[in-house]
């Protein structure tokens, strides 16, 4: 989850904005979240699966030359 589109309880003003110390400490533990998620969190199944499929052909086309 980003906090872009996330409007605070307490003040109502975007949470990105830090308007509020609860708007503060929600960017920062959602910003702590996301440094901890790894390098593929932000990747899409469907990018995922692309990215499986191309590492599956060079697999085969490595396999292919070696023979």
């Amino acid at each position: 989850m980003t906090y872009d589109r996330l409007v605070c309880a307490n003040c109502a003003a975007p949470v990105n904005e830090g308007r509020c110390p609860v708007c503060r400490a929600s960017r920062a533990r959602l910003q702590q979240q996301e440094q901890q998620q790894g390098p593929f969190a932000g990747l899409s199944p469907a990018m995922l699966i692309a990215l499986l499929v191309v590492l599956l052909a060079a697999l085969a086309l490595l396999a292919h030359q070696t023979v």
